[in-house]
């Protein structure tokens, strides 16, 4: 059958990939929504090759503009704006399949949304599992949801375990996420001060977009990954490990009771989890080139206790702390940490001022548990408020 699908923040990285492998298939998918922040000439463009039947900015004003040129062109897309209305689309019938690749916070509502309609939700936002936590877990449950993971490492994970999430528990020793050092892998850490914008976006081997370049950079982007996969695979914080690997071609790995390791590996290229998503339980084109063996001159591995990785990248260990803290402290560590690196990326405050921001926004901020969407979004503005607090005076 033909699915259709809604792209969420289809002009970043993520939804530009997810259209490139679309439009390698089109007898498999058919565009349905698109979905952008402000962007209104990319979008345009994506509408005018895709003439999906909606397309929704959460800017008012830049939908407006968006509806001008789409009429002006003869286009058939319906133009809409706001939260509400993307929420009603993706929990509609029109649309089978949900890419949920909205940067940060901002993408929780639109997730809850698909899952309690019981949509194939194909998560590329980290935020919705580490601020929606247990909320969102049980949003997919009484949906009745599909998650399928598109994160690279995550989705390696999700290829490496056993198709029986019951026995994942009883059969697996422990969840090992890889990591590549990001571009100050080998950086002195007392110079990481005088790191610029510049530098810290420009990845060694990924080609992302500028806050989780910067996530990257800090390792910050790891221990989100951590967060996610307590809650995605269930196994508890002390058997989920990160191991350094500068190359990028293992994308994390799983070890068994029999302390065997299964491993997915690959090119650094999203293509790759995005099609497995889009396609599981089958496998189909990505466009991505093949890993070529005979160009590998070695694999290596880092613990991050070597090489000074500890002081180096010291907001990692955030991850297990928060997941040993009262419910909601992960959503109140990325909320401190989005603000931290838009911060930085405005040059209001340092790099290794970020750390410094998230540590004293979460010994500020103590969560109750949150039991609904409105509980999470009070916790992240609270949260936040105490970030730029904190930002306001290191500036």
């Amino acid at each position: 059958m033909m699915q259709r699908v809604a792209i969420l923040g289809s002009t970043g990285s993520i939804g530009a990939n997810t259209l490139d492998v679309i439009a390698r298939h089109p007898d498999r998918f058919e565009v349905t929504v698109l979905s952008a922040g402000s962007r209104v000439e990319p979008l345009l463009a994506q509408v005018a090759r895709f003439k999906p039947r909606f397309a929704v900015m959460a800017d008012a004003a830049a939908a407006d503009s968006l509806a001008e040129r789409v009429a002006a062109e003869g286009l058939p897309t319906r133009v809409l704006s706001g939260d509400a209305a993307l929420d009603d689309l993706v929990a509609g019938e029109r649309v089978d399949t949900v890419m949920a690749a909205i940067v940060g916070a901002a993408g929780l509502s639109s997730c809850l949304a698909a899952a309690r309609a019981g949509k194939r939700l194909l998560l590329a936002n980290k935020e919705a599992l580490v601020v929606g936590g247990d909320v969102f877990l049980q949003a997919v449950q009484e949906g009745g949801a599909r998650l399928l993971p598109i994160d690279s490492e995550h989705s390696a994970i999700f290829q490496s375990l056993p198709e029986d999430p019951a026995s994942w528990p009883h059969r697996v020793d422990r969840i090992i996420l890889t990591a590549s050092g990001g571009p100050f892998r080998e950086r002195d850490p007392q110079s990481l001060r005088d790191v610029t914008p510049e530098q810290a976006c420009a990845h060694p081997n990924w080609v992302m977009g500028r806050k989780i370049s910067v996530d990257s950079a800090t390792m910050m982007n790891k221990a989100l990954e951590v967060i996610e996969a307590r809650y995605l695979f269930g196994l508890p914080p002390d058997r989920l490990d990160v191991v350094i690997h500068p190359q990028s071609v293992i994308h994390s790995m799983v070890q068994y009771r029999d302390h065997s390791v299964v491993a997915q590996l690959g090119t650094p290229d999203m293509r790759v989890p995005i099609a497995y998503g889009l396609a599981w339980p089958e496998r189909i084109p990505s466009g991505a080139a093949a890993l070529d063996f005979s160009q590998l001159a070695a694999m290596s591995f880092e613990s991050l206790d070597s090489k000074g990785h500890r002081e180096r990248f010291p907001g990692l260990q955030l991850a297990w702390d928060a997941l040993r803290a009262p419910s909601g402290t992960t959503a109140v560590l990325n909320a401190a940490n989005e603000e931290a690196v838009a911060a930085f990326l405005d040059r209001r405050i340092r790099f290794d001022h970020i750390h410094r921001v998230n540590v004293e926004t979460l010994d500020a901020v103590v969560p109750s548990k949150p039991q609904a969407l409105a509980d999470l979004l009070a916790l992240d503005a609270s949260a936040r408020r105490t970030a730029r607090d904190r930002i306001a005076r290191l500036h």
